[in-house]
C-alpha cells in the first residue's frame, strides 16, 4: 500500500510564501512522476505543476514565475514552493504520484490534500 501525505498548508497574507511537501511511504518498486494539483471552492481540480516525460515541468499559466516544484528522490518527497501568493491561489492542494508497485502494477496515488488560504 502506498500513501502520500501532504503538509505545509495554512493561512498566509497576500504576497507571502508557503512551501508544501508531499512524502510517499509504503511498499513500492518506484515512483515515476510526482506533481501538484489544486481545487478551489466551487471549481474543478486543476493542474498546478507536473513534470513531463522530457524532463521539463508544466506549470499552470496562473502560477508561472511564482511557484516552483522540486523533488528529493532520496526522501520520496516532492515540494511546491509558492511565492507572491494571491487570494486566487486559495485552494486545497493535492499531490499525485505515478507509482510502480512491487508487482509491476501502475498506480495513480493521490494525497489527502492540504488547504492553502491566502487572505489578509
Amino acid at each position: 500500500q502506498v500513501q502520500l501525505v501532504e503538509s505545509g498548508g495554512g493561512l498566509v497574507q497576500p504576497g507571502g510564501s508557503l512551501r508544501l511537501s508531499c512524502a510517499a511511504s509504503g511498499s513500492f518498486r518506484s515512483i515515476n512522476a510526482m506533481g501538484w494539483y489544486r481545487q478551489a471552492p466551487g471549481k474543478q481540480r486543476e493542474l498546478v505543476a507536473v513534470p513531463t516525460s522530457s524532463g521539463t515541468t508544466t506549470y499552470a499559466d496562473s502560477v508561472k514565475g511564482r511557484f516552483t516544484i522540486s523533488r528529493d528522490n532520496s526522501k520520496n518527497t516532492v515540494y511546491l514552493q509558492m511565492n507572491s501568493l494571491k487570494p486566487e491561489d486559495t485552494a486545497v492542494y493535492y499531490c499525485k504520484a505515478d507509482v510502480i508497485s512491487r508487482t509491476l502494477t501502475f498506480l495513480e496515488i493521490w494525497g489527502q490534500g492540504t488547504l492553502v488560504t491566502v487572505s489578509s
